[in-house]
């Protein structure tokens, strides 16, 4: 098994509204899971899912870098305390902005837990990336 999970996809909208969409609480919380969430190092954050929604309840950890166009945080599941990292980099490119985002430390969980959190955080990263697309999409197009 691998430890790191990792997702590369290309938008058609600049570099800052991209910054924005992940690093705000107000926007993460519209495309993710409602965020108490600041990009600033250091700061202790927390996702908290509603209690009817049938994925991660509460995620919390702690803003490791902060730095326009790269953000690094740690990420620990609800009832767990296996620390892992996530990494959303952005890159502009002549057409927008290029997202590499990287879920690492996924060895921390033992043995069967490992694989099956893999399995979870893979689908859960492809469903917050297209949470992610429509919500800048229709970001642009309500503007």
């Amino acid at each position: 098994m691998t430890d790191s999970i990792k997702k590369e996809v290309l938008f058609n909208h600049g570099i800052d509204k991209v910054w924005n969409a992940i690093s705000k609480a107000e926007e993460i919380s519209t495309w993710f899971i409602p965020a108490n969430f600041k990009a600033e190092k250091g700061y202790k954050y927390t996702f908290t899912s509603p209690p009817n929604d049938k994925g991660c309840t509460v995620i919390c950890g702690e803003v490791q870098h902060a730095n326009p166009y790269v953000l690094i945080y740690t990420w620990i599941v609800a009832d767990t305390k296996t620390e892992t990292t996530v990494k959303w980099e952005l890159t502009s490119t002549e057409n927008g902005t290029k997202l590499n985002l990287e879920h690492s430390g996924i060895s921390n969980y033992k043995g069967e837990t490992a694989i099956a959190m893999f399995e979870s955080f893979n689908g859960g990263w492809d469903n917050c990336i297209s949470g992610l697309t429509n919500y800048l999409k229709n970001l642009v197009n309500a503007g």
